[in-house]
């Protein structure tokens, strides 16, 4: 499994009830974290996807070690759930150097840095997870850490103040982050290797599951782990939970193997269907499709047709509905596309000329 198991922004953070309960949810809970630790890959030839950010790490990390110095800042981006901080681990382990965890929420003031600069070791790893999230005195004197292993701790306050340098041994940063736009592009400069991580692919996915599999002593076929890997938004986390859900149907509706019919069912029983899409998903399309023809409609209008906050339903329903290619945002409100009406089983209505735009769009 590669993914990282901390949250991912504060809107994930603050929803709660049926969105924040979702078993396609991308963020980690306190079971997710658990499990996580078991499954993680300890080193690159053991992590599954990524195969151009694993081929290029590797070159940096092997270059440090050949010359005995401290591998460069890194910066991962992407989406919650894709491995940043499993490669950060990763990271460690390769260059044989301890790891620091923390995030940006959690460091609110340049003292708060400072703290944890001061007593990094040499080599040592600082994994800072949400970076964007950073406050801006912190962020400034990350700066000059970053670049010349060096922060200047002020002493008193006012007219008075002084600032006193203090030398930090070499270590390695490395940040992730879900918004790479929201990073300053001096801060971002100042990593010597970026990396985006992007979403699996089914097959990348499939060989996921059966090495989960293995680790949790679940026996799964191949067309098994290809139905759970359909259905896991290409988020190898998001996997790894119906693989869970869908062993624990097989304990006790089967005989414990897991096949295509039985994670099927499985995932029926908890609302997952074929192409990923759950409870909510599915009712914001059944809402644009059913009540307001396929749209346009407002977002206020569709969360109310909906039943849930307008947030809940932009932040958390209609990123993998835009991704899928299933819902547009234009200009005029939320439209669907000719897939939500095939994904659904709907025949979209006939338009005239002077209709609502929408066969312009789309020629339905």
């Amino acid at each position: 499994m590669n993914w990282d198991d901390t949250t991912d922004e504060a809107a994930d953070e603050r929803f709660v009830g049926p969105a924040a309960d979702r078993l396609v949810r991308s963020v980690a809970d306190g079971e997710d974290q658990a499990v996580e630790a078991a499954l993680r890959p300890k080193d690159l030839d053991e992590f599954i996807g990524q195969e151009k950010v694993r081929e290029q790490l590797d070159l940096v990390l092997r270059a440090a070690r050949a010359r005995g110095a401290t591998a460069d800042h890194v910066l991962l981006s992407g989406a919650p759930g894709l491995g940043k901080t499993t490669l950060s681990m990763i990271i460690a382990a390769e260059m044989g150097a301890p790891i620091r965890i923390t995030s940006g929420p959690a460091i609110q003031h340049a003292g708060d840095l400072a703290a944890i600069l001061s007593s990094l070791q040499e080599g040592e790893v600082l994994f800072l997870d949400e970076i964007h999230r950073m406050s801006r005195p912190a962020e400034e004197m990350l700066y000059m850490a970053m670049e010349d292993f060096r922060v200047d701790v002020i002493v008193g306050k006012g007219p008075g103040a002084t600032a006193i340098p203090l030398e930090l041994p070499p270590f390695t940063l490395v940040g992730a982050t879900t918004r790479a736009g929201l990073l300053p592009p001096p801060l971002r400069d100042r990593f010597g290797f970026t990396a985006h991580m992007e979403f699996y692919e089914p097959t990348e996915l499939e060989r996921v599951v059966h090495r989960s599999a293995g680790l949790l002593d679940v026996e799964i076929g191949a067309e098994g782990a290809a139905e759970i890997a359909g259905r896991s938004r290409g988020t190898p986390r998001i996997a790894n939970r119906l693989l869970r859900r869908v062993r624990d149907y097989a304990q006790v509706r089967a005989d414990g193997v897991i096949t295509r019919e039985i994670a099927a069912a499985a995932l029926k029983v908890y609302e997952v269907d074929a192409r990923g899409l759950d409870r909510l998903d599915r009712g914001v399309l059944e809402a644009l499709l059913k009540l307001f023809g396929g749209g346009p409609v407002g977002l206020s209008t569709l969360a109310v047709a909906v039943g849930e906050e307008r947030e809940t339903v932009e932040e958390v329903a209609e990123p993998f509905l835009v991704r899928e290619g299933l819902l547009a945002r234009t200009p005029r409100g939320r439209v669907a596309t000719p897939a939500a009406w095939a994904h659904l089983g709907l025949t979209p209505p006939r338009r005239s000329a002077g209709g609502n735009g929408q066969e312009d769009l789309f020629g339905a």
